[in-house]
């Protein structure tokens, strides 16, 4: 086995767990702001991770550019994807965790309106 497959079958495994951690955070996380975290980060990351070791491991240089597109696909829709989801979920009145420690959307919100306010 060459040092290329070694090093790509690594990646892919590397890529496994942290998609499966994703997943358990999915599962695990009280409410949808944390399990969307949980989803952008560990899942893109170990999605990625088994995109770049396909394309180190495969002989075929097709295969490899396919793959290194769809993990730069990846790596720029699924944190839009997720700041698009937490906002609308927010906004349409999807409450934080009780346990929440501080609500930053909340003060930046209540600060843009005050602002808006003294222009008037």
């Amino acid at each position: 086995m060459s040092s290329n497959t070694i090093i790509g079958y690594v990646l892919i495994t590397i890529g496994a767990f942290f998609d499966f951690f994703g997943c358990m955070g999915l599962v695990r996380f009280p409410d949808v702001y944390n399990r969307l975290q949980a989803a952008t980060k560990c899942v893109t990351l170990g999605t990625v991770m088994i995109l770049v070791g396909t394309a180190v491991v495969t002989a075929t240089p097709t295969i490899a550019i396919k793959a290194l597109l769809c993990a730069a696909f990846i790596v720029l829709t699924s944190p839009t994807g997720a700041h698009a989801l937490a906002r609308g979920s927010y906004l349409s009145g999807v409450g934080l965790w009780e346990k929440s420690v501080c609500n930053l959307f909340k003060e930046r919100a209540e600060e843009i309106k005050a602002h808006h306010g003294e222009k008037k």
